[in-house]
C-alpha cells in the first residue's frame, strides 16, 4: 500500500549528511461506499462502530511495491453502511467480517473453501453491496417505558441463519461444535450518544442477561423484557439499543447483533 508521509521529514547524519527522500505520491482522493444487507430480507445489518462491529478490509492488488499487499481496515457505521473518501485509485479485494457467516472461509490447514469477498476497481465514487447471513436478528417490541429512572424495554431475538445452514458452512472450517450456536447474552446498552453500543455505553445503567448452554433456545422468537440498572437522573436524554451474540467468534471476536437505537427522555 502506498505510504504518505505528512509534515516535515527530518534527516539525521551519523558520519555525513544524507539527502531526505520525500514521498511525492498524490494524496488519496477516491471513495468507496457501501451497504451490508441481510441476504434473506434486504434489511441493513446493524452493527457496532469499532473493532467489535463490522470491519471492512481493503487489499490493493494493483500496487506491486511489496509481494504481499498491506491490509487497510476501517469500520462500518452502526446503520450498516460504510464510506471511506481517502482511497488510492486501483484494483482492490474488499472483504468484510462481522456478526454473520464469514464470507471468506478456510480450513484449519489454510485451504480456501469459500470466497465471497469482492474484487473492484476503485475510481471516483465506487459503491459495493454485501449480502450476508447475520447470526441473530433483534427487533423492538413496542416502545420502551420509563419508571423511577429505569427504562424497561421488550425485544425479540430470532436466528438470521438456520442451524443447518450454519453447520454446513462452519463445520468444514474445523473445530465445529453445536454449542457455537448458543446465545450467550442479551444486553440493553444505555448511552448519552446516539451511536450507543459496545464502544459507547454507560455501565451504571446498561444491563446484561447471561444464558448458560442452550437455555436461550426456548426464548427465540419470544418477547424478552429487560430493564436498565441504577437510576437515570430526571431530565436526562439517553439512547438505548439491544444486542445479543452467539458463542462463535469471527476473526477472534464474538460480535453482537443489534437493533436500531431509540432515544428515551427521562421525565422530570
Amino acid at each position: 500500500m502506498k505510504k504518505i508521509f505528512y509534515g516535515i521529514l527530518f534527516c539525521f547524519a551519523v558520519v555525513s549528511f544524507s539527502a531526505c527522500e520525500i514521498d511525492n505520491f498524490d494524496l488519496p482522493e477516491e471513495t468507496i461506499k457501501g451497504r451490508v444487507v441481510d441476504v434473506s430480507t434486504g434489511d441493513l445489518v446493524l452493527t457496532d462502530q469499532g473493532s467489535e462491529g463490522t470491519r471492512i478490509r481493503l487489499r490493493e492488488l494493483s500496487w506491486t511495491e511489496t509481494e504481499v499487499p498491506d491490509n487497510f481496515d476501517f469500520w462500518c457505521m452502526k446503520e450498516g453502511v460504510f464510506q471511506n473518501t481517502k482511497v488510492f485509485k486501483g484494483h482492490y479485494n474488499v472483504r468484510i467480517d462481522g456478526a454473520f457467516i464469514p464470507l471468506v472461509r478456510t480450513t484449519s490447514s489454510g485451504d480456501t473453501i469459500a470466497d465471497e469477498s469482492k474484487y473492484v476497481d476503485i475510481e471516483g465514487v465506487t459503491e459495493v453491496e454485501f449480502e450476508v447471513q447475520p447470526f441473530l436478528k433483534l427487533e423492538w417490541v413496542g416502545q420502551p417505558t420509563v419508571s423511577n429512572g429505569k427504562i424497561t424495554a421488550q425485544v425479540r431475538v430470532t436466528r438470521g441463519v438456520s442451524p443447518a445452514d450454519f453447520r454446513a458452512k462452519i463445520e468444514p472450517m474445523g473445530g465445529y461444535n453445536d454449542g457455537m450456536l448458543n446465545v450467550t447474552d442479551v444486553r440493553l446498552f444505555v448511552s448519552q450518544v446516539p451511536h450507543v453500543g459496545y464502544r459507547e455505553w454507560d455501565n451504571r445503567y446498561t444491563t446484561q442477561i447471561n444464558y448458560d448452554g442452550n437455555s436461550f433456545d426456548s426464548l427465540l422468537g419470544q418477547t424478552i423484557t429487560i430493564t436498565t440498572n441504577g437510576e437515570i437522573p430526571a431530565g436526562r436524554t439517553v439512547f438505548v439499543r439491544a444486542a445479543a451474540r452467539i458463542n462463535y467468534a469471527t476473526e477472534n471476536i464474538r460480535r453482537h447483533n443489534y437493533n436500531e437505537a431509540i432515544r428515551v427522555e427521562i421525565p422530570n
